[in-house]
């Protein structure tokens, strides 16, 4: 299940993860000229049972994602619970554990990544930093 981040919402707490992401943006413009023009966040819940399926994050006919960011709401998560990150770099796979507070950042085009069974529900913050027109 998802649910989409706006700063339409007018919520607090949805409004200061927005400026901490702003901040970041600038950051990495200024000092990794990335040209990020925006992004996109939702909260991401797995379910009991529930898995990805491997993928990338960019689409074959729209490139405006160029970073995926995940960051892990997950108290008391322990190894039996399941739901690891599996990425695959050089074809070889790494898990990472969702942990409360844990956060992942790659590029959206290069790295293949599943999400794992999870054995009880898991939660997220998920998004893409983007370049190009904003809407």
């Amino acid at each position: 299940m998802i649910y989409w981040l706006d700063r339409g919402h007018n919520d607090a707490h949805e409004n200061g993860f927005f400026d901490l992401m702003d901040r970041f943006v600038s950051y990495l413009n200024e000092t990794c000229y990335t040209g990020i023009t925006g992004y996109e966040f939702h909260y991401a819940r797995y379910g009991e049972g529930s898995f990805y399926k491997r993928h990338l994050d960019q689409f074959c006919n729209d490139g405006s994602r160029q970073y995926s960011m995940i960051m892990y709401l997950n108290a008391d998560w322990q190894l039996a619970d399941g739901g690891e990150l599996c990425i695959y770099q050089d074809s070889l796979p790494q898990n990472i554990s969702p942990l409360d507070g844990k956060s992942v950042f790659f590029r959206s085009s290069e790295l293949e990544h599943e999400v794992l069974m999870t054995h009880k529900p898991r939660m997220s913050i998920t998004g893409w930093l983007k370049v190009g027109p904003t809407k």
